[in-house]
């Protein structure tokens, strides 16, 4: 009797803990209805900002997006659109009186307009395959937009005859220019786009017209397989004639042109002749807008700069600098650059500017903060937040988190976030879970964001340490160490996400006992790769991950990708595929594995999975797999994704934990 007491005072000890913590964490549910803000764009004249926020509607199973505006004096905030599915990528008018976006509400995604104090949208466009991306003319009288070509009268005329086949690399559906002309007010009577660009020699990716509205200039690659990206080259169209001259024709992506304000120069992102631009750096190139031998403007600096805007002081670029996003000017004349937002622990992106370049609107956050939308001043940069999408979590106790670094195996420096409990105890060993990012040149940072995939809060209220490292091969770091896992993938990862767990069981922080892993894409490469190499772990989960090199080379939609990091197709060098595929050490599996997966992932198909699954089911190792039918490599759903978070959740408190499984699950 006296030791049932005992138990029963534990047991409800533990429970009123573990109700406690959970009570103040967002549940799976919470975390999916997060609001989010993104794409601010600042209008022209400097008062009003625009900008988007995606909630989550559970009916539809959809995120989706409407259109807000922020006052820049007052702070004063208001939801601009409001209409079944999504309203999105607000563009102001030059002139600041309308904004033109793209919404879904009416079957394809179409052009709007509307005024920014409100009122009824005026449909723009009626494109059957629905529009794409657009720019205003600096005039405001015009907007060119890209749009798929719709599907042609002999294809049609295939498929009523044969049936519906595919002929692979043939049947491509290229992306064109497009213009419409604007009319005066939203009420008046709409014009019919005219096409600028036609044909199957090129589909065209970016574009940005000349400041005389006279020339677009855009990017365009032979065909829309992710694997043509290579051949992405500059073109220049003269809209009054249609007359296109390709401008920039270098081996590698060429893409992102924008215009100098003199309409002179055209200055683009390029990989300036280099065959491994997967991981090597890319640069800002300039050339002149009738053609000619590019510039590099950015050679000296060592990461991958993201092109944004041309004005009078200079050019503008955004790029990572390890855990941060930061943004440039650099000056063409010298090729000098300044950072102009200061803060290091401060990360900023999805910038705007005002006409004269004096203020700029952008999404931001400071360390274990959520993402806003801020307005500052380029002279000094001194943001001002103009949302409150933190709001949403005030109710909650939330995980900390913190930048730490470490030693690899081979001496590699690696950095990671770490992220800890509310009621952290630095005196206790915790049970570590490694949540490993995709890419390979993702990256993660010490900011929060609504939980997707993982519910990283859940964990931490449960009790967990959680370890996000940003492994070899990570953007924000350089070119060397980007590089550091070509010929060397999988390996060299691990070395990576097992030194990090050393590291911490070192520092007497972890119970090396209770150690898991998981993630999605590169991240379930690395999880499937731990799973079969390493008997460290008590759980793994694998998302969309690759399982064999030859699998994938053979299945996927990006070929290039393997071929630069391994150097080698599968026929040229067998061991290379066999050393850095999970699947040779399959033998060796005892790790408990999840596998979760697209049934249309065309990145990492599916096969990859089914390969896994088998080989460790013949093992008799415990396996689970899950398909997420009609995904592909993403599984951009609230119901899935609470699926995806679920069976997570369930995996680690039953492995790591020891926990029963839920009935059902």
């Amino acid at each position: 009797m006296k030791k049932l007491v005992v138990a029963l005072c534990f047991i409800i000890a533990f429970a009123s803990f573990t109700f406690g913590a959970f009570d103040k964490t967002p549940t799976i549910d919470q975390s999916l209805n997060l609001k989010s803000a993104g794409n601010p764009r600042i209008s022209p004249d400097g008062r009003l900002v625009a900008y988007q926020v995606q909630e989550t509607n559970w009916e539809e199973n959809a995120f989706e997006t409407e259109i807000w505006i922020a006052v820049v004096a007052t702070g004063e905030r208001y939801q601009l659109t409001n209409a079944k599915k999504s309203s999105s990528t607000p563009q102001w008018s030059p002139d600041a009186k309308r904004l033109a976006f793209i919404s879904d509400r009416d079957g394809k995604r179409q052009l709007y307009l509307i005024a920014p104090t409100g009122g009824e949208a005026m449909q723009l466009t009626n494109i059957e395959t629905g529009v794409n991306n657009f720019n205003w003319s600096p005039d405001g009288r015009r907007i060119a937009f890209t749009a798929a070509e719709p599907e042609s009268k002999a294809h049609k005329e295939r498929k009523e005859k044969y049936g519906d086949y595919e002929i692979v690399k043939g049947d491509y559906t290229m992306t064109h220019l497009w213009m419409i002309e604007v009319p005066a007010e939203i009420k008046d009577k709409k014009a019919d786009p005219v096409r600028l660009t036609e044909g199957t020699s090129f589909t065209v990716n970016g574009f940005n017209w000349s400041k005389d509205g006279e020339r677009l200039a855009f990017s365009a690659a032979k065909d829309p397989d992710l694997g043509s990206a290579d051949t992405a080259d500059i073109y220049v169209l003269k809209v009054s004639d249609k007359s296109i001259k390709k401008i920039v024709n270098t081996r590698g992506p060429d893409n992102n042109p924008v215009w100098s304000p003199d309409d002179q120069q055209i200055a683009f992102e390029t990989a300036n002749g280099q065959e491994f631009f997967y991981y090597q750096n890319s640069f800002i190139a300039v050339v002149s807008a009738d053609g000619g031998t590019p510039q590099i403007l950015t050679q000296s600096f060592d990461e991958l700069p993201r092109l944004l805007a041309w004005s009078l002081d200079g050019i503008y670029f955004n790029a990572l600098q390890k855990t941060a996003s930061q943004l440039f000017r650099l000056n063409p004349a010298t090729t000098a650059l300044e950072k102009i937002s200061s803060a290091d622990n401060f990360t900023s992106g999805a910038y705007s500017f005002t006409n004269d370049f004096k203020q700029a609107a952008f999404i931001g956050a400071n360390t274990n903060n959520y993402s806003e939308v801020f307005v500052s001043t380029l002279k000094p940069f001194a943001p001002k937040k103009l949302t409150a999408m933190s709001e949403q979590l005030k109710d909650y106790k939330l995980a900390s988190r913190e930048v730490i670094e470490w030693k690899s195996t081979d001496g590699a420096t690696i950095e990671g976030v770490l992220i800890k409990p509310t009621d952290y105890d630095a005196a206790k060993k915790y049970p570590l879970l490694m949540v490993i990012h995709g890419g390979p040149t993702g990256i993660d940072m010490p900011f929060l964001n609504a939980d997707r995939y993982y519910p990283i809060e859940r964990f931490a209220a449960k009790g967990a340490l959680i370890l996000r490292p940003n492994y070899r091969g990570s953007a924000g770091y350089g070119e060397k160490f980007r590089a550091l896992n070509v010929r060397n993938l999988g390996v060299g990862d691990y070395w990576d996400v097992i030194s990090g767990v050393d590291f911490l069981i070192a520092k007497g922080l972890v119970d090396k006992e209770r150690v898991g892993a998981m993630g999605w894409s590169q991240g379930g490469y690395i999880s499937a790769f731990i799973t079969t190499t390493s008997d460290r772990f008590k759980a793994v989960s694998v998302g969309a991950g690759i399982s064999d090199w030859m699998t994938y080379y053979v299945n996927t939609d990006i070929h290039p990708f393997t071929r630069q990091y391994l150097q080698a197709t599968p026929w040229q060098d067998p061991e290379i595929y066999k050393k850095t595929s999970p699947i040779s050490y399959v033998n060796n599996a005892k790790t408990p594995t999840l596998i979760q997966h697209g049934e249309l992932d065309k990145r990492v198909p599916i096969p990859n999975a089914y390969e896994l699954q088998q080989a460790l089911e013949d093992r008799n190792v415990p396996v689970k797999m899950v398909v997420y039918k009609g995904f592909g490599h993403g599984i951009d759903k609230p119901k899935q994704q609470r699926a995806v978070m679920e069976e997570n959740f369930d995996w680690f408190s039953k492995w790591v934990w020891g926990e029963a499984a839920q009935e059902g699950k």
